[in-house]
């Protein structure tokens, strides 16, 4: 089964919660605070594999997470980190962040791997935050959850040449014809239900590949017939051969067949009507040579050239298999990407540590005041909220970046309820010196430093 649009909710490993632990030993007065740091969440990569050709596995398993990280123990007992998941993926795979519709990776070689989520940072345990003054911390941190997105893979097929044109033109005829691919073919519209990929070798040295692109009708780039579905897979060609059906027997004038097409082309996506274009004017063995040529000199007006075939009876096939060969040696030959592809920054712990930007803002629709930034989020998400101790740590932290003072700027009172993250508080006066929380959720995000 052919299948080239999916959905899948993919989350990294959260990282491993620090540990809170102190040296016991015989004869040792002043053990000191021991607890080790939680291990790494798993990654999740994306990786170009050219044995796969179509996203069928996905279909069946929409959910995939990866590992978390081990916790810390006692006596600097670091957990282990997670290892990274590898999801395998045809050539050509585009993949979407759809909360905000960028592309997190667009992969067109073989062998291409990409880190498209990040596995959460382990949480430090109590011996990192021993003093002078804090000679038995009794906290450690949480692991950082890892990052979670819901992506849209489409494959679009890697192809230097797409055939296009109205149903029953005969595209899947001249694929067989020219390569050694074995479409369906029959004599009634829509015969051809998925693209059909063959190579066509032209010499020893020389070969491209092409794609019949099925179900382009009037009305196609707007969900008419099946072109909407399969549109995307011209996107990667360097070259179209524009198939028109001469033969008469359509009852339909092939120059507005050949005016439709392109105007679908263009709907869909302005760069598609740019690309080079061959025509080839098909069944010519069925038409009358008369209006075939009237034909052919009304198209060559456009500047583009025009060939004459038969692919039942591979009359002319040779001719246009060598100008395509011909213009494919004259074209750029790698793919140009659907987008700009946001990469995931590689940083480390002490740069996500530093990562002190946020901002708050009042709700008014629901009442409520929202501090919102990578770093505050972090350093709440990491915060044991059962763990009196670090709520404490977590207070000083906030009053000393400076969110009290703001959310007092834009008027909170005591008693007002206020989110970081996915953490809800009721805001307190100087006075209060612990924040009471409202809802603890096990799905915290990011962090923070003294």
């Amino acid at each position: 089964m052919f299948v080239d649009e999916v959905t899948i909710n993919v989350k990294a490993g959260d990282g491993g919660d620090g540990s809170v632990g102190f040296r016991k030993e015989k004869y040792v007065p002043r053990g000191g605070p021991n607890g080790g740091d939680g291990g790494d969440g798993g990654d999740v990569y994306m990786e170009a594999d050219s044995n796969l050709s179509t996203l069928l596995d996905f279909r069946f398993q929409r959910k995939y997470e990866a590992p978390d990280g081990v916790n810390g123990a006692s006596r600097d007992m670091n957990g282990k980190g997670a290892d990274d998941l590898v999801l395998k993926v045809p050539i050509g795979t585009v993949a979407t962040d759809l909360s905000n519709g960028k592309v997190v990776a667009d992969l067109t070689k073989a062998g291409e791997k990409i880190r498209i989520l990040r596995g959460g940072q382990g949480g430090r345990g109590n011996s990192h935050f021993s003093s002078s003054t804090l000679q038995a911390p009794k906290f450690a941190e949480n692991g950082e959850p890892g990052q979670e997105l819901t992506l849209k893979l489409e494959l679009k097929l890697l192809a230097d040449v797409g055939l296009i044109g109205y149903p029953n033109v005969g595209k899947s005829t001249l694929i067989a014809g020219i390569s050694a691919a074995k479409p369906k073919i029959a004599d009634y519209p829509f015969t051809t239900l998925v693209p059909n990929l063959g190579v066509v070798r032209v010499d020893e040295e020389r070969n491209f590949v092409v794609a019949d692109i099925p179900g382009l009708i009037e009305g196609a780039s707007e969900g008419i017939g099946l072109g909407h579905q399969f549109l995307r897979h011209i996107e990667r060609t360097r070259l179209l051969v524009h198939l028109i059906d001469v033969s008469g027997l359509t009852g339909r004038d092939p120059l507005d067949d050949y005016a439709i097409i392109n105007r679908e082309l263009e709907a869909y996506n302005a760069k598609l009507s740019q690309l080079p274009q061959i025509i080839a004017l098909n069944k010519i063995d069925l038409a009358d040579p008369e209006i075939v040529k009237l034909y052919q000199e009304e198209l060559s007006t456009e500047g583009r050239q025009v060939f004459l075939i038969s692919a039942a009876t591979r009359q002319g096939l040779e001719a246009i298999v060598y100008e395509c060969a011909t213009r494919l040696a004259e074209l750029p030959n790698e793919p140009e990407p659907v987008d700009e592809t946001v990469m995931i920054t590689v940083d480390t712990m002490a740069q996500r540590r530093r990562d002190r930007r946020w901002d708050a803002i009042y709700d008014s629709g629901n009442n409520i005041y929202i501090v919102s930034g990578p770093g505050m989020e972090r350093v709440v998400a990491m915060t044991n909220m059962d763990n009196e101790a670090a709520v404490e740590r977590l207070q000083k932290t906030i009053e000393k970046a400076g969110v009290i003072n703001k959310l007092r700027a834009l008027g909170a009172k005591q008693g007002d309820s206020v989110r970081i993250g996915k953490i809800e508080f009721d805001f307190y006066d100087e006075d209060a010196e612990v924040p009471r929380s409202k809802k603890a959720s096990d799905d915290d995000d990011d962090e923070y430093e003294d």
